[in-house]
């Protein structure tokens, strides 16, 4: 069965399904008293329901596409990423939580204040701001153009479509998180949740219908996807089986250790005890929810292998088969609900990074350096309107992001991956390095970030190969508990500060100039070409 687009039925399914999570805001919002209901639930949400949301919130759109993408066009070795989840839970649930739940707070970068200065405490968490905002960003035009193919459109009609669905998307997901704080993401992102995992389960179930049983499943190296070594030292090699299960491994406890969105979610449990068991839950969920886009990915390679004339191109158009395969095979009702956990992945990532951005610039700047601190009603009101403010500047940057270029999964992994490593490292510092200071601190992130750019971005700078998105977080951390340990154990002194922070910075600044310098002549002669 072949069809075109969306139907009246899909649009009934989608309609209700944003009004059900304004509906859920506004009733949240009448039960809110103060600031603290709303960046931290009261201290007494769930744990279960912590864990799935923590989860909601980290699997965007980008990553509901890219596995089953990456999986359909370059090999199924990313699905081993999970596999580090069982070390992931030991070294976050027993040697993370306790340290980070002995402390009543509301933004994670407090707890760097006390040990390395209000300087280091600033640095993370403007580095966390950067890191959220940009893929917020980002992440809501890639989810707008993928919703906006799933249509059916001309390219004439997706350049005001585009611009059209992320402001919907957007100022939906801004309202009910304004309204209702955490109580209302959290709740809402159960439902994402099973929106989200529901419509894997039904494309797999229409494909294994569709083709009569599991011929879909393959037996045999499909032959476009790329080599996938178990380990290589060549770094221009893409993934590897240890690539994919370290930097699985790597994200996972980076992320849960330094990001507030994750911080913020084990705050709202009230102990660590119930903060480990709402990652337990988040770690069983994720495996889960991985499992399943996986093999979303092969059902979908293997529907369009079988399709003759189908005239897809499964290596450049691995990204787009899974939409397609929404709008054009699923029945009605059905593809709504698909499109609906869309949206959901979308609006999950969206309303936790509003919420949590919104806690960090109250709690670690404007309550910082405020003369009094507001009453709870003040409080309250400022964080509404705070959420509504970056709401609209997010907005209005995935207006701006007219295109992503390459495989989702690659472009959001060279993104993210240039802060994720480096602000966990500043955390590694305080609190598991006695003597650590905030010179070493502060130099072991400038070197990190300056690694995590050049791999990143390396063929851009040099003009040589691609390096590998796979070295990114473990080179950025090792460079960053080294530098900030080494430099730690410098003794600064009021009379050599100057000169010491000359002699560190000095090779890192110079590496910095070269690369823009790069840079430069890279945009000029491509200005020229053109």
């Amino acid at each position: 069965m072949t069809r075109e687009g969306l139907t009246a039925l899909d649009w009934t399914v989608i309609v209700g399904y944003g009004a059900g999570m304004v509906l859920m805001g506004i009733y949240y919002a009448r039960r809110q008293r103060s600031s603290q209901d709303f960046f931290v639930g009261g201290r007494s949400l769930n744990s279960t329901a912590v864990g799935i949301s923590l989860l909601a919130t980290l699997l965007s759109t980008i990553s509901y596409l890219a596995t089953p993408g990456e999986m359909i066009a370059k090999g199924p070795v990313i699905g081993l990423g999970v596999l580090g989840s069982p070390i992931v839970y030991f070294v976050v649930g027993y040697w993370l939580l306790p340290v980070i739940m002995r402390h009543q707070i509301t933004s994670a970068y407090e707890l760097l204040e006390s040990k390395l200065g209000l300087g280091v405490r600033l640095l993370a968490a403007s580095m966390f701001l950067a890191l959220r905002l940009t893929w917020m960003g980002v992440m809501i035009s890639v989810a707008s153009v993928a919703v906006v193919g799933l249509l059916g459109l001309t390219d004439e009609q997706a350049e005001w479509a585009v611009p059209l669905t992320v402001f919907l998307c957007g100022i939906l997901a801004v309202g009910y998180t304004a309204l209702g704080g955490l109580k209302a993401v959290v709740t809402t992102d159960v439902v994402q949740f099973i929106l989200l995992f529901s419509g894997a389960l039904l494309t797999i179930a229409m494909v294994t219908w569709e083709s009569g049983g599991f011929s879909w499943f393959p037996t045999q190296w499909e032959p476009h996807w790329q080599s996938q070594p178990i380990f290589s030292w060549d770094p221009t090699v893409r993934v590897t089986w240890f690539g994919t299960i370290l930097g699985g491994a790597l994200y996972w406890v980076c992320t849960s250790g330094s990001d507030q969105t994750a911080i913020q979610r084990f705050m709202a449990t009230g102990s660590h005890q119930a903060a480990r068991r709402s990652f337990l839950v988040n770690i069983i969920a994720d495996v889960s929810t991985m499992a399943m886009l996986a093999l979303v990915g092969l059902a979908v390679l293997g529907f369009y292998r079988q399709q003759s004339g189908a005239g897809v191109n499964l290596v450049d158009q691995g990204d787009q088969l899974f939409p397609r395969f929404i709008a054009t095979q699923l029945p009605p009702g059905v593809a709504g609900l698909v499109v609906a956990a869309m949206f959901a992945a979308v609006m999950s990532s969206l309303d936790s990074g509003l919420n949590s951005a919104a806690s960090v610039i109250i709690t670690d700047f404007i309550r910082r350096f405020s003369g009094r601190k507001p009453t709870d009603a003040e409080g309250l009101r400022l964080s509404r309107n705070l959420t509504l403010v970056m709401g609209f500047v997010i907005v209005a940057l995935a207006m701006l992001v007219q295109h992503v270029p390459g495989n989702i999964l690659e472009m959001s992994q060279r993104t993210l991956n240039l802060l994720v490593a480096p602000l966990f490292g500043i955390f590694f510092l305080a609190f598991f390095v006695r003597f650590a200071t905030a010179f070493g601190a502060v130099f072991g992130t400038w070197y990190s970030c300056t690694v995590a750019f050049l791999i990143s971005f390396w063929d851009a700078v040099t003009g040589g190969p691609t390096l590998s998105f796979q070295w990114i977080a473990p080179c950025a951390l090792l460079v960053s508990i080294a530098v900030g340990v080494s430099l730690s154990l410098v003794p600064v002194q009021k009379s050599n500060r100057k000169s010491l922070c000359v002699l560190a910075g000095l090779p890192v600044a110079a590496c910095n100039v070269w690369i823009v310098w790069q840079f430069a002549q890279s945009l000029v002669g491509s200005v020229s070409s053109g």
